[in-house]
């Protein structure tokens, strides 16, 4: 997915955040905002991509700050919110493919540009799918072999397992992370601080600290895994923004919130709606 005008806007808002989290010093603030804004106004075209974009945001906040890991303390806070609000809202989905696919969604109201608790409120809210596929990746999924579940948000995790655990019945199933802190995206680190690597059998990293997936800069041996793979399951909107790039190849299942106005007219749904597609 392409940028548009509107990408600038939020564009520059993450410039601001990372910035603000990144330091307390207000001279390496200053410089931090200041190079990264150098980078959105050299690199914004409409054939660009907005993730490779952030990339380079985040890679210069943190290289002019020397803070490698800005949103560790919101990433801990969601997480909080994501583990304490589990257990009541397991019990309000069923057992099933459809039913573990809106509990993963519900998660995925995760953002770093929303609040505490207006996150709090809306991960609570019934999820409904405006456009939903789930038959037809059930089908697609008893034909496949092998999955690649491509991780959002750090909170997310706890939501993911049980469709992670329901896909694991008719395929190998490898769970996707990033190396190295990039925004509030799950690492390989948080898995570990969580506990529950062991929970989702084989786990993996993109080899890129980048927002969604930026190819060019991914490690070969993730490269060799998605291309040998049956099925991607992406979560979240940075997956949806880099493999929309793709030909559909009823290949790519998106499963997120359309938490921006671009992403939602990409997709054809009202903003804030949930989309669980087959691509």
């Amino acid at each position: 997915m392409k940028l548009t005008p509107d990408c600038y806007e939020c564009l520059r808002r993450l410039i601001w955040q990372a910035a603000d989290l990144a330091t307390e010093d207000t001279s390496l603030k200053q410089r931090a905002i200041k190079e990264a804004t150098k980078i959105l106004d050299d690199e914004f075209t409409y054939s660009q991509i907005s993730i490779v974009i952030a990339t380079k945001i985040h890679k210069v906040v943190r290289e002019i700050t020397r803070n490698p890991d800005p949103y560790r303390a919101m990433k801990e806070k969601e997480s909080r919110i994501a583990r304490d609000s589990y257990p009541e809202l397991r019990s309000r989905y069923k057992e099933s493919l459809h039913g573990c696919l809106r509990l993963a969604a519900a998660a995925n109201v995760i953002d770093f540009f929303r609040e505490s608790n207006s996150i709090k409120e809306d991960i609570r809210k019934t999820v409904n799918f405006a456009l939903d596929d789930s038959e037809r990746l059930e089908a697609r999924l008893k034909k496949a072999g092998t999955v690649l579940y491509l991780a959002d948000n750090a909170g997310e995790l706890y939501f993911d397992l049980p469709i992670v655990n329901w896909m694991k019945r008719f395929v190998r199933v490898t769970y996707v992370v990033k190396p190295s802190p990039v925004q509030n995206d799950l690492t390989l680190e948080d898995m570990r601080r969580s506990g529950m690597e062991g929970e989702f059998g084989k786990v993996m990293s993109t080899g890129v600290d980048s927002p969604g997936i930026v190819f060019s800069l991914a490690s070969l041996q993730f490269k060799q895994e998605f291309e040998s793979a049956d099925l991607i399951f992406a979560k979240g909107m940075g997956h949806y923004e880099a493999l929309s790039e793709l030909p559909p190849e009823g290949k790519f299942f998106y499963c997120l919130m359309a938490k921006c106005q671009p992403v939602a007219d990409s997709l054809g749904v009202p903003i804030n709606s949930y989309v669980a597609l087959l691509q």
